[in-house]
């Protein structure tokens, strides 16, 4: 696609000065002026991406292709118009409807009323007609928003391979040249996966730079005094179907509220200065040219006055400048790429929700001047029912999913849930294959037999134990003679019916690995509520591509893991004593070495780029977790509000500190 200043040919340039200056630990790339976004494809498939522009034509561009991870398939199309090639439909079809807005017609091809020169005749029609399809399709519902803005994007990149213009549209040739004459065609945009959330925005640069954050910064502005709307009004008028007013001989649409001060000599310094001194990322990578209305001496004393003077560098890059067909080519001729490093910029944060801000206020902010953490407030709260576990294990996390899921991935080919207990996140969290693994043989033993045996088979089992025993609510010793014979058995659906009539419906061995929770008298009975998240759960169970395992967590093999996997942890925690990890339960208790192991075990699956998140809390009872807090700050830290009516360590006595720890 044409246009003024696109980085295509200094791509590979750009990709040399990360090489150089980074550490290859980088996630996030902000391409904040995007244009039409070919620094950020480029990138796409290394970094999670940010992207920007004022433009809306670029904007959408963007969403086609950044924010959106797939090629749309446009099944409602092919289901209820029968239209199985979407790009030869809008290609072929008879152009004439009389519904329709025939805008770019009208003013910007030869007719009656109009002798402006920017399209042929037939493009022009063929223009509108698509473009006036794409919005009635969206209106009736037949295309979801990514495929509007996929069908929007091929139309506004095809357009330039039929304009009569030199190079923008800001003056159209007097001539027909025989580009113009081709017969119009979309161009089929490739769209690659890269398993983040990208996002997209269509924002003033300086604005946006105070909401966002991340490794590395490209900054490609524009670089001389033509404002670039007026250069892509006609794009900009088939983006946003708006039929504007239009003025002068060219048919140029009212920019006055849309002008940059980067274009503006007067403006530029500071708005640099401000986006620079604002800019919270590590790296800071820079394009402008040789001819632009800074000089290299003003970018640089910006950059060596927010960054690391040591680490600054200057990049001079040949290169061909910008011409058409009115232009002369100009020798010796550069395009500059900077580079400087800002120190201290992404600082440890306190990600708090709505629901837990008034409940940490005073600790969030007294942590924060400790540990130099920033706040950042979430206002969004996802309200999905979820799936419970039918097992009532201690510290589960089926009341904090609400909160856990808002900041879980998207989208997850391999989740791994560690230390997954009661399994009510595992169970709730959608991918493509899940491990389930917990030291807790027992555990792991009852969930096969969940994902392997028929429903009814199970709940036969469980009724023949009732019935057999005589076990209820009340019958203590026939609890007490159930309990003596699964510890003899070992059997997984005894072990579970045994639970149901236990005291808080809980998992509790000794040290010979028998099970010895006392009766739950008056209170724990197989209820029906128990009975319907049993059968919820084995239904779903068995819908899963499931792994089971029962070893000790770093035995658990990351090798074949990657940025589209997910590893969640919900490790028995160093400052509390839980029946799981006192030690005293048959099982390994929790000490500092498995703590530090843990943290190593995360900071290696880090390093291969696979996402993850650690529960934990930070202060139980007064006391701290030193190591947890130190370690910690590489990553992002989220303040979760904790209940556990079932926890022994959540007492009046001084609530936790819950937090969720993740690095994406």
């Amino acid at each position: 696609m044409r246009y003024i200043g696109n980085k295509t040919n200094l791509l590979n340039n750009i990709n040399q000065v990360i090489i150089e200056n980074c550490d290859g630990n980088e996630k996030i790339f902000c391409d904040i002026f995007s244009g039409t976004s070919s620094v950020a494809r480029f990138f796409k498939n290394r970094y999670k991406i940010i992207s920007n522009d004022m433009l809306y034509f670029s904007y959408i561009l963007q969403k086609a292709t950044i924010q959106n991870n797939n090629l749309p398939e446009f099944k409602t199309l092919k289901e209820k118009l029968n239209i199985d090639d979407v790009f030869k439909y809008l290609e072929n079809e008879n152009v004439n409807n009389d519904n329709y807005k025939y805008f770019i017609y009208e003013n910007y091809s030869p007719n009656k009323k109009c002798d402006r020169m920017y399209l042929t005749t037939e493009n022009a029609k063929r223009i509108d007609y698509i473009r006036n399809t794409i919005e009635s399709w969206k209106e009736e519902k037949l295309i979801d928003e990514n495929e509007y803005y996929y069908l929007i994007a091929s139309l506004i990149e095809g357009v330039p391979f039929v304009s009569n213009i030199t190079g923008t549209y800001g003056a159209y040739l007097k001539e027909w040249d025989n580009r113009a004459y081709k017969k119009f065609e979309m161009i089929r945009i490739n769209v690659i996966d890269n398993f983040y959330d990208n996002e997209c925005f269509r924002e003033n640069a300086n604005q946006l730079i105070n909401k966002i954050e991340g490794d590395i910064l490209y900054i490609d502005p524009p670089y001389n005094s033509r404002q670039y709307l007026p250069n892509y009004h006609l794009l900009e008028t088939i983006a946003r179907f708006d039929c504007p007013k239009i003025n002068g001989k060219t048919g140029i649409r009212d920019y006055k509220e849309e002008k940059s001060k980067y274009c503006i000599k007067a403006e530029v310094e500071k708005e640099l200065e401000e986006l620079i001194k604002n800019a919270k990322f590590k790296h800071i990578i820079m394009s402008y040219n040789q001819d632009g209305i800074l000089d290299k001496e003003q970018i640089t004393n910006i950059l060596k006055k927010y960054g690391n003077k040591d680490l600054y560098k200057l990049y001079e890059i040949p290169y061909k400048q910008y011409q058409n067909k009115l232009t002369k080519k100009m020798e010796n001729h550069y395009e500059y790429i900077f580079y400087i490093r800002k120190e201290n910029v992404n600082k440890n944060k306190i990600y708090i929700t709505k629901s837990t801000e008034k409940q940490y206020n005073m600790a969030v902010m007294e942590e924060s001047e400790k540990y130099n953490y920033e706040i950042v407030k979430f206002q969004s709260e996802n309200r999905r029912k979820y799936l419970k576990s039918p097992l009532n294990y201690v510290g589960g996390k089926y009341k904090l999913l609400p909160q856990l899921m808002e900041y879980f991935p998207d989208k997850v080919n391999t989740f791994v849930d560690l230390f997954s207990g009661g399994f009510n996140v595992g169970i709730n969290v959608n991918s493509n294959r899940t491990i389930c693994n917990d030291i807790n043989d027992f555990i792991i033993g009852l969930y096969k037999e969940l994902y392997d045996k028929p429903v009814e088979k199970i709940l036969d089992k469980i009724n023949c134990n009732i019935n057999e025993y005589g076990l209820s609510k009340e019958n203590e010793s026939a609890y007490k003679k159930f309990r003596i014979h699964y510890n003899e058995t070992k059997d997984p659906i005894d072990l579970y019916t045994l639970t149901c009539y236990s005291f808080n419906y809980q998992f509790r061995f000794n040290n010979n690995k028998e099970y010895n929770n006392p009766f739950g008298r008056n209170r724990s009975q197989f209820s029906e509520n128990m009975k319907k998240n049993l059968i919820l759960f084995a239904d779903k169970l068995k819908k899963m591509e499931i792994d089971f395992c029962a070893k000790e967590f770093d035995k658990i093999s990351i090798e074949k893991l990657g940025n589209d996997d997910f590893i969640y942890c919900d490790p028995p925690y160093l400052i509390t004593t839980g029946s799981y990890n006192d030690g005293n339960r048959g099982f390994k208790d929790w000490k500092e070495e498995e703590e530090l192991k843990l943290y190593n075990f995360l900071d290696k699956a880090n390093d291969k780029n696979i996402r993850f998140a650690l529960s934990n809390v930070m202060e139980h009872k007064g006391k701290e977790n030193k190591l947890l807090k130190e370690w910690s700050k590489k990553y992002k830290t989220i303040y979760l509000e904790n209940d556990y009516s079932n926890s022994s360590y959540n007492t009046k006595k001084g609530k936790s500190k819950e937090v969720l720890i993740i690095n994406y």
